[in-house]
């Protein structure tokens, strides 16, 4: 099992530090085809991944690999427009570098948010999910970003998950899109490993067990989150209706399609949330 030594999180630390006159409060992760949000920061400073020493560099479209840090909404925030994800060859721990990296700057709230697959027949391409909780598979069989020596500086060995998302932000978000007249939807995402989508039967399967959505990344950033103490709040853009009879294919171009479609919604409760997120 992969460990990554601190110092290569303190060298990251370190190079954005440098770069900043300001103290982060909120880190943001920006999924497929959602990376349009990093474009509303104010005085943006722009880190490419290639310029952070240890960084895992993206791979995947719709990633653009980069930091965008400044103003969001009258908050300083550190917006990681791009993540990495297991199917492309990095381990577990590599999946939490960055936001171990934003718990060491100072941060302590963190927004996620993801392209999906609806697994909810009552879900549609277009909708945007609040996640309120999640099935994390790869880590259930042993690909869990805290496997291997514990280091007490980022958390207990056992951290509890039974509220990995916070209650109260939810609150704010429902409170935010029944004003604003903006659809959403709840529950639960799977995070599998990929690359290849879902089969009919594993539709199915997920479908049994209390999946809403399904994608391939998202969980391991909570769980390192937790494991430090942050706050998390978690959507994920409903990018495609999941097929239960093998009727329907899937494919990456349509994910980013319809991702482009989502964003000003997540733009648009992210305006009033982040003023709110004490």
């Amino acid at each position: 099992m992969k460990e990554i030594d601190y110092s290569h999180y303190l060298a990251a630390v370190d190079a954005i530090r440098s770069s900043i006159d300001f103290q982060p409060e909120i880190g943001l992760v920006l999924g497929s085809g959602l990376g349009d949000l990093a474009d509303e920061v104010e005085n943006p400073i722009i880190l490419p991944y290639q310029s952070l020493p240890n960084w895992p560099v993206s791979t995947v479209s719709g990633h653009k690999g980069r930091l965008v840090l400044g103003t969001l909404y009258s908050r300083k925030v550190l917006v990681q427009q791009g993540r990495v994800h297991f199917y492309e060859g990095y381990a577990p721990a590599d999946l939490a570098f960055a936001v171990r990296v934003m718990f060491l700057l100072g941060i302590k709230k963190l927004i996620v948010t993801n392209a999906a697959g609806g697994v909810n027949p009552n879900f549609k391409a277009g909708d945007v999910m609040l996640i309120s909780d999640h099935i994390g598979f790869p880590a259930m069989v042993g690909f869990n970003p805290l496997a291997g020596l514990n280091d007490e500086r980022f958390g207990v060995r056992f951290p509890d998950m039974s509220q990995a998302y916070d209650r109260a932000y939810a609150a704010k978000v429902r409170e935010i899109t029944e004003r604003k007249n903006i659809p959403l939807q709840s529950g639960t995402y799977v995070w599998l490993s990929g690359p290849t989508f879902e089969t009919p039967a594993e539709i199915r399967f997920l479908h049994s067990i209390g999946a809403d959505a399904v994608g391939m990344s998202t969980v391991p950033e909570v769980i390192a989150a937790r494991h430090a103490g942050m706050r998390v709040i978690g959507f994920s853009g409903i990018t495609n209706a999941c097929s239960h009879d093998g009727e329907v294919k899937t494919t990456h171009e349509e994910v980013l399609e319809t991702a482009d479609m989502i964003g000003p919604k997540i733009i648009a409760i992210l305006k009033d949330l982040l003023p709110q997120m004490d």
